[in-house]
């Protein structure tokens, strides 16, 4: 019985996985074949193998250019959210005072409003001080939008550890801040990690609010200029937009691969011992 029970939940596993991969083989499959052809003419399983779909994606869908604007935008946007929700959630969870648990409060009652309803006022304030098709503003936009959730995760798993890490450094001269980046912040790579992925998943795919913000062809992240790209072709060219969307795809895929085993040992000592 224990042997069925194993097949059963191996089966169910390899199921799912094959129903997660068609997406993706769907994709690559278009991307690789040559322009006449359509996904059911000839061999379904088996492209034609044309790489020069990806060359001309390239260049006709500007993908370089808006590859670059996503990656400063997500990268700028992760850099500045680990210092600042690595910072309050540090303070939050050694520092208990009824300063701190008002503003923790107010960070968690935050992630239940969801970002979209903010964009026209947000838009107001991001267009009086200058902020609309520059990368700074939406860095600061998709920063503003993950600390809360952030936060949370900082100050949970920080509040797990023992506080002897920067007593013994104090005692050595070190400020508890100074003691924190120095000595406490090597034990939150896991939730760190967990907060790179999370969050750089979502700032990598943000467009709610980056068609609003971001209206310059030149500064088109991989979304928009996806967007505008398929709108172009309407259907009419699959092979180039599937070219495209693998070429848009591949950093965050290539991050996620280099992060993941941090990912789930990240969100269960972050968010599940809080």
């Amino acid at each position: 019985m224990n042997i069925i029970g194993r097949c059963v939940r191996i089966t169910g596993i390899v199921f799912i996985c094959f129903i997660a991969i068609i997406p993706f083989y769907v994709l690559v499959f278009f991307s690789l074949n040559a322009p006449p052809r359509v996904f059911y003419e000839g061999n379904i399983i088996i492209p034609d193998f044309y790489f020069n779909n990806f060359t001309e994606a390239w260049v006709s869908s500007n993908i370089g250019r808006a590859i670059l604007n996503s990656v400063i935008i997500t990268g700028g946007s992760l850099l500045l959210l680990i210092i600042l929700s690595s910072s309050a959630g540090y303070t939050i969870a050694r520092f208990k005072n009824k300063f701190n648990k008002t503003v923790f409060t107010v960070l968690l009652t935050c992630m239940m409003i969801p970002g979209i309803i903010n964009t026209v006022p947000l838009y107001t304030v991001m267009r009086s001080i200058g902020g609309i098709n520059t990368r700074i503003g939406m860095i600061l936009v998709c920063t503003t939008n993950a600390l809360p959730f952030s936060v949370f995760l900082y100050s949970s798993f920080i509040s797990s550890l023992s506080r002897e890490i920067e007593e013994s450094a104090i005692i050595d001269g070190c400020t508890w801040f100074k003691a924190f980046w120095k000595i406490t912040f090597h034990y939150v790579k896991p939730v760190t990690a967990a907060v790179v992925i999370l969050n750089g998943v979502s700032i990598w795919n943000n467009y709610a609010q980056a068609v609003f913000f971001l209206t310059k062809r030149d500064m088109y992240t991989i979304p928009i200029a996806l967007s505008i790209y398929f709108q172009q072709y309407a259907g009419a060219k699959w092979n180039l937009m599937a070219a495209a969307a693998v070429l848009g795809v591949i950093p965050v895929v290539t991050v996620f691969l280099l992060f993941q085993k941090y990912f789930m040992k990240g969100i269960t000592a972050g968010a599940l011992k809080g």
